[in-house]
């Protein structure tokens, strides 16, 4: 295993405890008092009576409460002709962004700025969103901030649960988790936001699919050093950090990359490198394809020589048009974190005993 940066070292010194699930949202008992010994303190405005997990899941990631600081005034530079102009010519063509599309806006998240800011606040084509990224997780989703007619905002908690961001909303101090995009402590605590489908392009294909698109810059490039990741040599261990207990990843290692198809009845995801050597793979009518062309930003110190991880697209074929699915690209622990029942594909051959599914390279 590779060891972790300096500045990965001073980011994530922590004690470790243990987690587990609870049914539903639980009131008043011995577990809230667990809660307002641990918590209280720095959370005087959460309502810790509410709560669908126990306090010891929680780990502290570190950093204070937004200690890892969300962007709440995002500025972005318009591409002209596909070409950067401005700061955004830092961005090597490699170089992965989260791309948003709402009400005809598109606009793209360098995660070279997300590995330092983890949300941002924003509105896209007229709705309220957060966009969001969890290094630990290599998870990047998006969703609205409208909650039952109420307008939240997001910061980092500074905590992790089951190696996973968890965020809070600042009208309520509910926290929320970035995986699934569900409460799990506060005033909303079981209740879901809506995800939004996003996509994870090269700099380069994005300007050449939305030649006047938007790019998120920084408000200050010299507060943090973009281009650089904290997360050296992450993606490359063997050994996932943060949990509490072992998972199981069979057939897979805990730090193998997947993706992971969403809004299935039954989780399922399926090995990248597996991906990478078939290049196009259908699963129950999905089409899957790895490309290369894209870089990680959890390898070199410099984001831009960071090593070919490739371009995955999911889609459907409805009436002869291709329509992008919604996936998630992320670590086999995590997946199995929060799915601990779900099927990892590493070869198509390998869904003997789930006859439901349909897969071939």
């Amino acid at each position: 295993m590779k060891s972790m940066s300096g500045w990965r070292l001073s980011l994530l010194c922590v004690a470790s405890i243990g987690f587990m699930l609870m049914g539903g949202p639980a009131r008043a008992d011995a577990g809230s008092d667990l809660f307002v010994n641990a918590f209280a303190s720095d959370w005087p405005r959460t309502d810790f009576s509410n709560h669908t997990v126990s306090a010891d899941a929680f780990l502290s990631g570190g950093p204070v409460r937004d200690g890892i600081p969300p962007i709440d005034a995002p500025q972005f530079e318009v591409l002209k002709n596909g070409v950067a102009t401005g700061w955004a010519r830092n961005l090597a063509p490699e170089e992965p962004v989260i791309v948003l599309s709402l009400n005809g806006e598109t606009r793209a998240y360098p995660l070279e700025i997300m590995l330092w800011h983890e949300i941002v606040n924003d509105t896209v084509g007229g709705v309220p969103v957060a966009v969001t990224y969890c290094p630990l997780c290599n998870a990047a989703l998006a969703f609205k901030r409208e909650v039952d007619g109420e307008l939240l905002d997001f910061g980092t908690t500074g905590l992790l649960r089951k190696s996973n961001l968890v965020m809070y909303d600042r009208q309520t101090e509910s926290w929320w988790q970035q995986f699934e995009g569900r409460a799990v402590v506060g005033t909303w605590a079981g209740t879901k936001l809506t995800m939004i489908s996003t996509g994870i392009e090269s700099f380069a294909d994005y300007g050449r699919e939305n030649p006047s698109g938007k790019v998120l810059v920084p408000s200050d490039p010299a507060i943090r050093p973009y281009g650089q990741t904290p997360y050296l040599g992450y993606d490359s261990n063997r050994t996932a950090q943060f949990l509490n207990g072992e998972v199981d990843t069979s057939p897979l290692e805990p730090m193998d990359a997947v993706v992971m198809i969403r809004g299935r009845t039954s989780p399922l995801a399926i090995s990248e490198a597996y991906l990478r050597e078939a290049g196009t793979v259908t699963v129950d009518g999905l089409t899957i394809t790895w490309q290369a062309g894209m870089s990680s930003v959890l390898d070199t110190r410099k984001v831009r020589n960071g090593r070919d991880v490739g371009k995955i697209k999911v889609s459907r074929n409805e009436n002869g048009v291709s329509k992008p699915v919604p996936y998630s690209r992320t670590f086999a622990f995590v997946f199995r974190s929060f799915f601990p029942g779900g099927l990892i594909l590493d070869r198509c051959d390998g869904t003997e005993g789930h006859p439901d599914v349909d897969c071939h390279s």
